[in-house]
C-alpha cells in the first residue's frame, strides 16, 4: 500500500525537485565564497556526481560515502553538511551535519560516524554531529519512489576558527549552524552522489 500512495506522491510533486538556491551553502555566510573551490571525492563510491550503491542507500547498510578533500590555508576547522536537494519539500533535507571537525583531517569514512556514549553527540571521527530532519547521526539516501534521481550533496566547509565547544556539542540545527558561521566561512567544497527507486 505505502508503494502505491508514494508512487502517487510522486506523480503528484515531478516537478517539485532542484531547491538548489535554498541549500545550505547559499546562505549568507557564503556570500563572499558562492562557488565551491576545494575538490572533494569520494574513494568508494566514485567521481562527484557518482550512483551511490545500494550499500550506501536506506534498505541497504546504509553508509556513509568516503570523503577526501585538500587542506586549505588558514582553516580552524572543518564543517560538514549533507542535504537532498530535490526532496519534494519547500527546502533541502538535511540528512546530516557534523561540527567541530579538526582542521588537520581531510577525510571521513563510515567508521568515523558511530556514536561513542548514548549520552554524547561525540562521534568515533573526532567530531559531533548536529541535528538533521530526525533527529539521528545520519539519514541513508531514500528517494521518493518513482521520482526519479536525487543529488545528495556533501559538503566540506573551511572555517576560519573553531566553534564554541558548547555549541559544537549542543546537537544544533541547520539553520543554528547557519547563523553560527556567518562571517566564518573561507572557502568550501562538495562531493555529490545520485540515486532513485524505481517501482520494479
Amino acid at each position: 500500500m505505502l508503494r502505491y500512495v508514494e508512487a502517487a506522491a510522486s506523480w503528484l510533486f515531478a516537478s517539485a525537485k532542484a531547491h538548489d538556491a535554498k541549500a545550505f551553502t547559499k546562505g549568507p555566510a557564503f556570500t563572499s565564497h558562492p562557488s565551491p573551490t576545494i575538490p572533494v571525492t569520494s574513494p568508494d563510491c566514485g567521481p562527484d556526481g557518482a550512483t551511490l550503491s545500494p550499500e550506501h542507500m536506506h534498505g541497504g547498510q546504509g553508509k556513509f560515502p568516503e570523503l577526501q578533500w585538500e587542506a586549505v590555508q588558514g582553516v580552524g576547522q572543518w564543517l560538514l553538511v549533507s542535504e537532498d536537494p530535490d526532496a519534494p519539500l519547500p527546502t533541502p533535507i538535511c540528512h546530516g551535519i557534523y561540527l567541530g571537525i579538526d582542521k588537520d583531517k581531510l577525510s571521513v569514512t563510515n567508521d568515523d560516524f558511530k556514536q561513542q556514549d548514548p549520552k554524547s553527540t561525540r562521534l568515533t571521527g573526532g567530531f559531533y554531529y548536529g541535528a538533521n530532519r530526525r533527529g539521528n547521526i545520519y539519514i541513508p539516501p531514500r528517494p521518493l519512489l518513482n521520482h526519479g534521481i536525487h543529488r545528495y550533496f556533501f559538503d566540506i566547509i573551511a572555517l576560519n576558527e573553531p566553534l564554541a565547544e558548547a555549541f559544537v556539542a549542543s546537537k544544533p540545527t541547520r539553520e543554528q549552524v547557519a547563523k553560527e558561521i556567518d562571517g566564518k566561512v573561507i572557502a568550501w567544497g562538495r562531493w555529490t552522489g545520485r540515486c532513485e527507486r524505481k517501482w520494479e
